[in-house]
Protein backbone atom coordinates (compact mmCIF):
# COMPACT_ATOMS: atom_id res chain seq x y z
CA UNK A 1 0.00 0.00 0.00
CA UNK A 2 3.00 2.80 0.53
CA UNK A 3 6.02 2.82 -1.15
CA UNK A 4 9.46 2.27 0.15
CA UNK A 5 11.58 6.06 0.11
CA UNK A 6 15.44 5.71 -0.59
CA UNK A 7 17.50 8.58 -0.21
CA UNK A 8 19.86 9.20 -3.18
CA UNK A 9 19.50 10.25 -6.72
CA UNK A 10 19.48 7.64 -9.47
CA UNK A 11 23.31 7.07 -10.89
CA UNK A 12 24.26 8.25 -14.12
CA UNK A 13 27.19 6.38 -15.09
CA UNK A 14 28.51 8.58 -17.80
CA UNK A 15 28.83 10.94 -15.24
CA UNK A 16 30.35 8.27 -11.90
CA UNK A 17 33.66 9.26 -10.93
CA UNK A 18 35.55 7.33 -8.80
CA UNK A 19 35.11 9.00 -5.13
CA UNK A 20 39.28 8.58 -3.95
CA UNK A 21 40.18 12.38 -3.64
CA UNK A 22 37.31 13.77 -2.47
CA UNK A 23 37.11 11.14 0.23
CA UNK A 24 41.06 11.30 1.19
CA UNK A 25 40.74 15.16 1.45
CA UNK A 26 37.50 15.14 3.59
CA UNK A 27 39.14 12.02 5.47
CA UNK A 28 42.00 13.39 7.12
CA UNK A 29 40.37 16.51 9.09
CA UNK A 30 37.52 14.16 10.20
CA UNK A 31 39.83 11.79 11.09
CA UNK A 32 41.70 14.58 13.03
CA UNK A 33 38.04 15.61 14.52
CA UNK A 34 37.36 12.44 15.81
CA UNK A 35 40.33 12.25 17.36
CA UNK A 36 39.83 15.16 19.42
CA UNK A 37 36.54 13.49 20.12
CA UNK A 38 38.11 10.80 21.16
CA UNK A 39 40.87 12.25 23.37
CA UNK A 40 38.53 14.95 24.97
CA UNK A 41 35.72 12.26 25.91
CA UNK A 42 37.98 9.96 27.36
CA UNK A 43 39.75 12.52 29.90
CA UNK A 44 36.43 14.66 29.99
CA UNK A 45 33.92 12.32 30.29
CA UNK A 46 35.05 8.37 30.78
CA UNK A 47 37.77 9.25 33.21
CA UNK A 48 35.20 10.89 35.63
CA UNK A 49 32.78 8.45 35.52
CA UNK A 50 35.02 5.84 35.89
CA UNK A 51 36.58 7.18 39.43
CA UNK A 52 32.93 7.42 40.45
CA UNK A 53 32.15 4.05 39.41
CA UNK A 54 35.39 2.37 41.30
CA UNK A 55 36.08 4.54 44.52
CA UNK A 56 35.99 7.92 43.95
CA UNK A 57 32.20 9.58 44.28
CA UNK A 58 34.16 13.48 44.46
CA UNK A 59 35.63 13.26 40.91
CA UNK A 60 33.60 16.06 39.70
CA UNK A 61 33.83 18.03 42.81
CA UNK A 62 35.40 21.23 43.55
CA UNK A 63 39.03 20.44 41.27
CA UNK A 64 36.94 19.78 38.18
CA UNK A 65 37.37 22.79 36.37
CA UNK A 66 39.72 21.22 33.63
CA UNK A 67 37.11 18.33 33.40
CA UNK A 68 34.76 20.65 32.67
CA UNK A 69 36.85 22.23 29.40
CA UNK A 70 37.32 19.29 28.17
CA UNK A 71 33.84 18.81 27.72
CA UNK A 72 33.25 21.50 26.21
CA UNK A 73 36.33 20.99 23.95
CA UNK A 74 34.44 17.43 23.26
CA UNK A 75 30.74 19.21 22.76
CA UNK A 76 32.61 21.23 20.21
CA UNK A 77 34.78 18.89 18.22
CA UNK A 78 31.69 16.23 18.17
CA UNK A 79 29.88 18.95 16.32
CA UNK A 80 32.85 19.32 13.75
CA UNK A 81 33.44 16.30 13.30
CA UNK A 82 29.46 14.70 12.79
CA UNK A 83 29.18 17.90 10.28
CA UNK A 84 32.78 16.47 8.60
CA UNK A 85 31.50 13.06 8.43
CA UNK A 86 27.91 13.98 7.35
CA UNK A 87 30.06 15.71 4.29
CA UNK A 88 32.21 12.29 3.55
CA UNK A 89 28.55 11.20 2.86
CA UNK A 90 28.37 12.49 -0.30
CA UNK A 91 31.74 12.63 -1.11
CA UNK A 92 31.12 9.07 -2.45
CA UNK A 93 29.03 10.91 -5.41
CA UNK A 94 25.41 11.71 -5.64
CA UNK A 95 24.03 8.20 -5.59
CA UNK A 96 22.33 5.66 -3.79
CA UNK A 97 26.03 3.34 -4.57
CA UNK A 98 28.38 6.12 -3.81
CA UNK A 99 26.52 7.14 -0.34
CA UNK A 100 26.97 3.80 0.85
CA UNK A 101 30.55 4.41 0.17
CA UNK A 102 30.87 7.34 1.72
CA UNK A 103 28.68 6.35 4.64
CA UNK A 104 31.43 3.33 5.50
CA UNK A 105 34.63 6.20 4.76
CA UNK A 106 32.80 7.90 7.43
CA UNK A 107 32.81 5.18 9.55
CA UNK A 108 36.12 4.53 9.37
CA UNK A 109 37.47 8.02 9.80
CA UNK A 110 35.12 8.27 13.19
CA UNK A 111 36.44 4.65 14.50
CA UNK A 112 40.30 5.36 13.74
CA UNK A 113 39.79 9.07 14.95
CA UNK A 114 38.58 7.88 18.00
CA UNK A 115 41.00 4.84 18.50
CA UNK A 116 43.86 7.10 17.76
CA UNK A 117 42.64 10.03 20.35
CA UNK A 118 41.78 7.61 23.36
CA UNK A 119 44.99 5.79 22.56
CA UNK A 120 47.07 9.23 22.94
CA UNK A 121 44.96 9.54 26.64
CA UNK A 122 46.31 6.64 27.91
CA UNK A 123 48.82 7.96 30.32
CA UNK A 124 46.88 10.80 31.35
CA UNK A 125 43.51 8.58 32.95
CA UNK A 126 43.66 9.17 36.69
CA UNK A 127 44.41 6.17 38.71
CA UNK A 128 41.96 5.40 41.53
CA UNK A 129 43.02 5.60 45.12
CA UNK A 130 43.00 1.89 45.37
CA UNK A 131 42.92 -1.33 42.91
CA UNK A 132 41.02 -4.33 43.27
CA UNK A 133 38.49 -2.76 46.61
CA UNK A 134 36.33 -0.12 47.14
CA UNK A 135 37.10 2.22 49.99
CA UNK A 136 37.49 1.43 52.84
CA UNK A 137 37.62 -2.36 51.78
CA UNK A 138 34.54 -3.54 49.42
CA UNK A 139 36.26 -5.59 47.06
CA UNK A 140 35.76 -4.95 43.03
CA UNK A 141 33.22 -7.17 41.06
CA UNK A 142 33.87 -8.53 37.34
CA UNK A 143 31.99 -4.93 36.11
CA UNK A 144 34.55 -2.86 38.09
CA UNK A 145 37.16 -4.78 36.55
CA UNK A 146 36.16 -4.32 33.68
CA UNK A 147 35.76 -0.11 34.09
CA UNK A 148 38.92 -0.58 35.44
CA UNK A 149 40.78 -1.62 31.89
CA UNK A 150 38.61 1.41 30.17
CA UNK A 151 41.67 3.53 28.97
CA UNK A 152 42.84 0.44 27.12
CA UNK A 153 39.52 -1.17 25.93
CA UNK A 154 37.81 2.08 24.78
CA UNK A 155 40.67 2.10 21.94
CA UNK A 156 41.41 -1.53 21.32
CA UNK A 157 37.30 -1.64 20.37
CA UNK A 158 37.56 1.51 17.92
CA UNK A 159 40.84 0.15 16.83
CA UNK A 160 39.52 -3.36 15.60
CA UNK A 161 36.21 -1.20 14.24
CA UNK A 162 38.37 1.03 11.95
CA UNK A 163 40.53 -2.63 10.84
CA UNK A 164 36.91 -3.68 9.95
CA UNK A 165 36.09 -0.62 8.17
CA UNK A 166 39.08 -0.92 6.53
CA UNK A 167 38.66 -4.16 4.36
CA UNK A 168 34.40 -2.86 4.19
CA UNK A 169 35.79 0.16 2.53
CA UNK A 170 38.38 -1.64 0.48
CA UNK A 171 35.71 -4.17 -1.12
CA UNK A 172 33.15 -1.55 -1.43
CA UNK A 173 36.18 0.93 -3.49
CA UNK A 174 36.53 -2.23 -5.42
CA UNK A 175 33.07 -3.22 -6.48
CA UNK A 176 32.56 0.59 -7.53
CA UNK A 177 35.45 1.04 -9.61
CA UNK A 178 34.27 -2.08 -11.14
CA UNK A 179 30.91 -0.91 -11.72
CA UNK A 180 32.19 1.91 -13.02
CA UNK A 181 34.35 0.90 -15.58
CA UNK A 182 31.51 -1.13 -16.74
CA UNK A 183 29.37 1.58 -16.89
CA UNK A 184 31.55 4.06 -18.39
CA UNK A 185 32.67 1.26 -21.13
CA UNK A 186 29.16 0.61 -22.33
CA UNK A 187 28.64 4.79 -22.30
CA UNK A 188 31.73 5.06 -24.53
CA UNK A 189 31.61 1.71 -26.50
CA UNK A 190 28.09 0.99 -26.11
CA UNK A 191 25.39 0.88 -29.37
CA UNK A 192 22.91 2.93 -28.74
CA UNK A 193 19.37 2.23 -30.29
CA UNK A 194 15.78 2.79 -29.66
CA UNK A 195 13.25 0.15 -27.82
CA UNK A 196 9.81 -0.12 -27.52
CA UNK A 197 8.70 -1.34 -23.79
CA UNK A 198 6.45 -4.26 -23.71
CA UNK A 199 5.93 -4.46 -19.85
CA UNK A 200 6.11 -2.38 -17.09
CA UNK A 201 6.03 -3.10 -13.00
CA UNK A 202 6.07 -0.21 -10.56
CA UNK A 203 8.48 -1.42 -7.71
CA UNK A 204 6.70 0.35 -5.18
CA UNK A 205 10.36 1.78 -4.82
CA UNK A 206 10.68 5.82 -4.81
CA UNK A 207 14.47 7.16 -5.36
CA UNK A 208 14.02 11.14 -3.93
CA UNK A 209 10.91 11.49 -5.77
CA UNK A 210 11.28 9.33 -8.77
CA UNK A 211 9.76 5.89 -9.22
CA UNK A 212 11.56 2.47 -10.12
CA UNK A 213 10.40 0.41 -12.55
CA UNK A 214 11.21 -3.00 -14.09
CA UNK A 215 10.78 -2.55 -17.53
CA UNK A 216 10.47 -5.31 -20.49
CA UNK A 217 12.21 -3.90 -23.40
CA UNK A 218 12.77 -5.10 -26.89
CA UNK A 219 15.03 -3.44 -29.19
CA UNK A 220 17.27 -4.37 -32.60
CA UNK A 221 20.44 -6.13 -32.19
CA UNK A 222 22.96 -7.68 -34.80
CA UNK A 223 21.77 -11.07 -33.64
CA UNK A 224 18.01 -10.09 -34.44
CA UNK A 225 15.63 -8.40 -32.09
CA UNK A 226 16.44 -8.83 -28.29
CA UNK A 227 14.19 -8.62 -25.21
CA UNK A 228 15.67 -7.36 -22.29
CA UNK A 229 14.30 -7.28 -18.92
CA UNK A 230 15.86 -4.25 -16.36
CA UNK A 231 15.40 -1.76 -13.94
CA UNK A 232 15.00 2.10 -14.31
CA UNK A 233 14.46 5.14 -12.25
CA UNK A 234 12.83 7.96 -13.82
CA UNK A 235 10.93 11.13 -13.36
CA UNK A 236 7.21 10.69 -12.92
CA UNK A 237 6.49 12.35 -16.25
CA UNK A 238 9.01 10.17 -18.07
CA UNK A 239 7.56 7.09 -16.50
CA UNK A 240 7.58 4.02 -18.95
CA UNK A 241 3.95 3.07 -20.28
CA UNK A 242 3.25 0.05 -22.31
CA UNK A 243 4.19 0.49 -25.91
CA UNK A 244 6.63 3.79 -25.03
CA UNK A 245 10.00 4.38 -26.46
CA UNK A 246 13.29 4.32 -24.58
CA UNK A 247 16.66 4.79 -25.28
CA UNK A 248 18.81 1.29 -25.09
CA UNK A 249 22.54 1.07 -25.22
CA UNK A 250 24.11 -2.21 -25.00
CA UNK A 251 27.35 -4.12 -25.79
CA UNK A 252 27.02 -6.50 -28.66
CA UNK A 253 29.61 -8.62 -26.77
CA UNK A 254 28.44 -8.46 -23.05
CA UNK A 255 24.13 -9.61 -23.43
CA UNK A 256 23.93 -8.89 -19.64
CA UNK A 257 25.15 -5.28 -20.00
CA UNK A 258 21.94 -3.19 -20.82
CA UNK A 259 21.23 0.39 -19.78
CA UNK A 260 18.00 1.91 -20.24
CA UNK A 261 17.34 5.29 -19.92
CA UNK A 262 13.67 7.28 -21.12
CA UNK A 263 13.01 8.65 -24.58
CA UNK A 264 12.06 12.65 -23.69
CA UNK A 265 10.56 13.32 -27.11
CA UNK A 266 8.18 10.20 -26.57
CA UNK A 267 4.87 11.47 -25.56
CA UNK A 268 3.08 8.06 -24.67
CA UNK A 269 5.55 8.03 -21.64
CA UNK A 270 4.33 9.15 -18.13
CA UNK A 271 0.76 8.54 -19.08
CA UNK A 272 -0.07 6.29 -16.20
CA UNK A 273 0.58 8.70 -13.28
CA UNK A 274 -2.05 7.20 -11.28
CA UNK A 275 -0.36 4.23 -10.75
CA UNK A 276 2.49 4.94 -9.03
CA UNK A 277 2.06 8.38 -7.41
CA UNK A 278 3.40 8.48 -3.97
CA UNK A 279 0.84 8.45 -0.75
CA UNK A 280 -0.47 11.09 0.56
CA UNK A 281 -0.58 9.78 4.47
Amino acid sequence: MFGTFEFGLPEDPRRARRPGLRLWLLGVPTTLAWAVVGWSGALGLLDGFRLMSLNRVDAWGADAGPAVSLVLLFSISITVASSLGFAMLWGGGMSLRGMGVGFRASSLAASLGIALGSGAAIPSWTPPEAVGKRLPSEPWTDVDWVVYYEPYLVPGVAGVTALVMIMVLGRAFVTKAEADDRAQALAQTGRQVMGTVLGVEFTNVWVMGNPRFTVQVRFPADEGERTVVATMITPPLQAPARGSTVKVTYDPRDPDSVRIDPDPADRAAGGNLGAFLPPLF
